[in-house]
């Protein structure tokens, strides 16, 4: 029985170890400072781009996988006007909603990033992740630019790709 306590005491020790981070992608940046409430302009443009991530990549063989860190770049390539992203989406491998980001219009400034993090941890998203965002801006303006840099190193080696937004609508 004094086994028995000192066992539960340990596996009680270890698990209040545990570090418990916060994942980023669940809060990369603080939406609420970027939040509009109405956007400027009479003749508007919608539409919505569909991105590639992924979180996880197959390797040797498809019961083995590779975790990934994926930097999602939301850019405005406008150099005098400003570019809104009403909503954005994270969907996984089989298409459920993992989470959305905001659902009330951020802004972009002219040639400015901004970024989502999914970490390296972070696996929901699996092999065949995917964003989906919905934007405005003014009519004659270019649409913004989506972009996903999968990365992940070990030891000395490391893996690098990019992926490239699609307008969809």
């Amino acid at each position: 029985m004094k086994y028995f306590f000192f066992f539960l005491s340990l596996l009680f020790f270890f698990h209040s170890c545990k570090e418990e981070g916060n994942v980023s992608s669940s809060d990369p940046v603080n939406w609420d400072k970027r939040t509009i409430l109405s956007i400027p302009g009479d003749s508007l443009q919608q539409g919505s781009s569909y991105l590639s991530v992924y979180s996880q990549i197959y390797s040797q063989t498809e019961h083995r996988t590779h975790d990934l860190t994926a930097t999602v770049s939301m850019r405005n390539i406008n150099k005098k006007d400003t570019v809104y992203i009403a909503k954005a989406e994270y969907f996984d491998t089989k298409g459920k909603l993992i989470r959305t980001y905001f659902n009330k219009p951020i802004y972009i400034a002219p040639l400015e990033t901004v970024e989502i993090v999914i970490d390296e941890k972070d696996q929901e998203g699996g092999t065949g992740a995917n964003f989906l965002f919905d934007w405005v801006v003014k009519a004659g303006v270019h649409e913004p630019y989506f972009e996903g840099v999968m990365i992940s190193t070990s030891g000395s080696q490391g893996l690098s790709f990019t992926t490239k937004g699609q307008n969809i609508q």
